[in-house]
């Protein structure tokens, strides 16, 4: 996870993902290569704010699925990466789960995916493409731009935070005693019938921030 922050800036290039550079087929980019080129040209400004996350492998919906990169502020953003490497076979159940749990998302996706990923996401998540230029250098062409999911499912989002986090938040709401041991997803309706969607996110990213480690990985500072 990295703490960075702010708004995102576009970032346009001349050369083309389906050039060819002196008879010799461009390289293909991975997947890792690729989320460091849009951490480091995309979502770089969001360094420099302290009130923003960012998290690689965020998992949704305990795990039903993962988002390549989940930004979180006063939404959260997930950004799914398809290079060229990349299947859409998966794509259809990620959305399911994606459209559940996230405010926005956009599509990372290299030229071959263009066409179909326009057809199979829905209006509202915005689009990515992926360009490689000559010297190997990865830039992004914005196809569309994000609105917000019309969508959310504030239970579902809700699953973001851990049981013993929603157990104390609750216990900050007059929450006491049997009803702070009901189940888990009793747990999340509960919190979900005491906040707001705006309070939900400031209270997801607000934990986030508070955790030394994660359940798959360390926290990166």
């Amino acid at each position: 996870m990295r703490r960075i922050g702010s708004r995102f800036s576009g970032v346009r290039s001349a050369d083309s993902g389906n050039q060819v550079a002196r008879g010799k087929p461009v390289p293909v980019a991975g997947e890792q290569e690729i989320r460091q080129a849009l951490l480091r040209k995309r979502l770089s400004a969001l360094g420099r704010r302290p009130d923003t996350l960012i998290v690689n492998e965020l998992g949704l919906a305990h795990a039903r699925s993962r988002i390549d990169v989940a930004v979180i502020n006063g939404e959260i953003h997930g950004f799914e990466i398809k290079s060229s490497q990349d299947g859409l076979g998966r794509l259809s159940d990620q959305l399911a789960v994606y459209g559940q749990s996230l405010q926005k998302l956009t599509l990372v996706v290299a030229p071959r995916h263009v066409g179909r990923i326009m057809e199979m996401v829905p209006q509202w998540c915005g689009v990515l493409k992926i360009l490689v230029g000559r010297r190997r250098g990865l830039t992004f062409e914005s196809i569309r731009r994000p609105s917000r999911n019309p969508e959310l499912d504030r239970f579902v989002l809700s699953h973001l935070l851990w049981r013993e986090e929603v157990q104390g938040i609750l216990a900050d709401r007059g929450i006491r005693g049997s009803a702070l041991r009901a189940p888990r997803k009793d747990l999340y309706r509960k919190l979900v019938d005491l906040v707001s969607e705006p309070e939900l996110i400031a209270l997801i990213k607000a934990a986030m921030m508070q955790r030394r480690t994660w359940r798959d990985h360390p926290r990166l500072q």
